[in-house]
């Protein structure tokens, strides 16, 4: 058998997103266990590619060896149906889908629906689909991809030490997440403007250029609320200064509209913080209901309410912090997800080989 691939990335692998994270350790995950892994960029701008970003990304799919096992991110390939199709029969597809495309927050009518019939053409050629929740794979019945089809690989989380928290009276509260409408953060001030006459600091950090209109938006709410003082926007951080943040915070809030799996929760039970987040997609498979309170998306008198506890009751607080200890010992590895991604391959490998 054959342990080698190519894994094709829509944009630069570097980049600091949940699903880009996840495809570093995977390539990572897979060369440890001895396949060769061929990166191939597709470009920028997935799932929108402009015209260039097409003509460059047909011309790595038509360089591609003839049988080749080929694992493409989710953002590009849902977005290329005639694509896919086109090499079909030539190439043994593996799609990568973090969460389905039409699930982004801020679409219309139509954006959704196009973006839904684009990316269940394109699965349909899909000899294996992976899924980084139950959720997804749940999801993926409504486009017509059959059960057999799909595995569902969880991200890994790295070990991490238990948040030692702020030692000060105000309750340090930490959001990681880039920052655009799915994430939710304009939602969080609005909760949080409520409850001026409690103690706390919010501390956000994620890229405010992702997505610029959505920065400028949640900084006007901010100013709007008068809320300067109290809520920090630090951008986008690396991975020293990212594990000081959740080493100094209290609990950890995010009230996304959508998660495919939610790594930045994760990495928040792995420090043994209590979390505040919301029942959207895969969320309610990575918090655990003793580690965290999950309310409604969208619901701001919900998430008020879960803050304003998390800030009058400690016992309650502390109860929530055991919670998230016991979590972070069920936390997959990212050698175990390589590995569990592996098997995935080698099942298709195997039938190649037939």
């Amino acid at each position: 058998m054959k342990l080698q691939c190519s894994f094709l990335v829509p944009g630069k692998l570097d980049t600091r997103t949940g699903g880009f994270t996840y495809d570093r350790h995977i390539i990572d995950g897979l060369r440890s266990l001895g396949w060769l892994v061929d990166v191939r960029l597709l470009g920028e701008g997935w799932p929108a590619p402009d015209d260039g970003t097409l003509a460059a990304a047909w011309q790595v799919l038509s360089a591609l060896p003839d049988g080749s096992l080929v694992v493409v991110d989710g953002l590009a390939f849902g977005a290329m149906p005639e694509f896919a199709e086109a090499h079909a029969r030539r190439l043994q597809w593996v799609a990568l889908v973090h969460h389905p495309l039409a699930l982004e927050t801020g679409l219309d009518g139509d954006a959704r629906a196009a973006l839904f019939d684009s990316e269940r053409k394109a699965l349909s050629t899909a000899r294996a689909v992976v899924v980084t929740s139950p959720s997804t794979a749940r999801a993926l019945a409504a486009y017509d991809v059959p059960a057999a089809r799909i595995t569902v690989v969880e991200p890994g989380t790295e070990p991490a030490p238990l948040a030692a928290g702020s030692g000060s009276g105000d309750l340090h509260l930490l959001s990681v997440a880039n920052v655009s409408p799915r994430k939710g953060h304009a939602l969080l001030i609005d909760a949080l403007a409520g409850l001026c006459d409690r103690r706390w600091v919010l501390h956000c950090v994620g890229s405010l250029t992702m997505d610029a209109e959505c920065a400028a938006s949640l900084v006007a709410a901010i100013d709007r609320h008068g809320l300067r003082d109290r809520v920090m926007l630090h951008g986008q951080q690396d991975e020293s200064a990212l594990r000081a943040f959740y080493e100094r915070a209290d609990a950890f809030v995010l009230p996304s509209f959508h998660e495919g799996y939610g790594m930045a929760l994760a990495e928040a039970l792995a420090h043994g913080l209590p979390v505040i987040s919301t029942t959207a997609g895969a969320i309610p498979d990575t918090v655990p209901a003793d580690a965290g309170v999950l309310v409604p998306p969208g619901d701001e008198p919900a998430l008020r309410a879960a803050l304003q506890r998390l800030m009058d009751d400690a016992g309650w607080r502390a109860q929530l912090a055991s919670g998230a200890r016991a979590a972070r010992d069920r936390l997959p590895t990212w050698a175990e997800s390589a590995a569990r991604f592996a098997v995935a391959l080698e099942a298709l490998e195997a039938l190649a080989d037939e």
